[in-house]
């Protein structure tokens, strides 16, 4: 399954068994996307959302820091094929607008690995994982305003689900910068841990999550996100489409053997 999996410039994808690990490698940029890295993030999910034998995702940085946002100055720098007035409004539908529905809709559970600096698209990436494991001292930032532009990727939709309107308004207005700790403590992150020990913690993590009943587990994420936008009749017959699927898999089968047999369950993903 390997094969279907893209890197480049700016980005690690591997598999190891049922897990895809998708890796920001610019350390010495902060890992910051670009339109290659970034086009190649979606792919490589799109990819992922039909791969049978992927069982959970991992993303993360290399070296001290998870993201720095997107290379924005290399793509606003002087050059002879600067973008054209509407670049962004173009882009942006197949990039960021793409990328973050795409962590959301994912029927496979993504946990994300933070150190250092998760700033701008970074801090949203970190926002949209089902799970996000943060060194105390790393530094979510949406620095938008502060650069006189508004905030995109989502910020504006998932924040204020996440932390509240409040605090979405401190972060997104004020540019309140949050630590690990913080981000833990306010929703945006899972677990904050020492920053020597993410790596350990999230792979932890999704070793748990690769073991697990894969087809509920995608079912669960989606009823999870559906929740805001339904109402309570309309959200309990999607819970009961989701427990008709689930219930006619094999690991519906092995969890309920495993339970009549005293023992822990040996799920296949199926």
């Amino acid at each position: 399954m390997g094969e279907r999996y893209t890197s480049v410039n700016g980005l690690r994808a591997e598999t190891s068994g049922p897990v895809l690990r998708l890796t920001l490698d610019r350390p010495d940029r902060r890992n910051v996307l670009d339109d290659t890295s970034m086009a190649a993030l979606v792919r490589n999910l799109e990819g992922a959302a039909t791969d049978d034998g992927l069982r959970a995702v991992l993303l993360s940085g290399a070296g001290e820091d998870f993201c720095g946002g997107f290379d924005i100055v290399g793509r606003n720098a002087p050059q002879e094929n600067r973008p054209r007035t509407g670049s962004i409004q173009r882009r942006l539908p197949v990039q960021a607008n793409r990328l973050i529905p795409l962590l959301l809709e994912l029927q496979l559970p993504v946990v994300c690995a933070v150190r250092g600096w998760a700033v701008g698209i970074g801090a949203q990436l970190a926002a949209a994982a089902d799970f996000t494991v943060t060194a105390r001292d790393a530094v979510f930032w949406y620095p938008f305003l502060r650069r006189g532009f508004t905030p995109d990727s989502g910020s504006t939709w998932l924040l204020p689900r996440l932390v509240g309107p409040s605090r979405a308004r401190e972060l997104l207005i004020l540019g309140r910068r949050l630590s690990g700790e913080e981000a833990a403590d306010w929703g945006l992150a899972d677990t904050a841990v020492d920053a020597g020990d993410v790596r350990k913690a999230a792979e932890d993590l999704v070793e748990t999550l690769a073991t697990g009943a894969t087809v509920a587990i995608g079912l669960t994420k989606s009823l999870l996100n559906a929740a805001p936008d339904n109402d309570l009749r309309r959200h309990l017959a999607e819970e009961a489409y989701a427990m008709e699927l689930s219930s006619r898999s094999p690991d519906f089968r092995e969890g309920m053997r495993a339970f009549a047999e005293r023992r822990t369950p040996d799920f296949g993903g199926r």
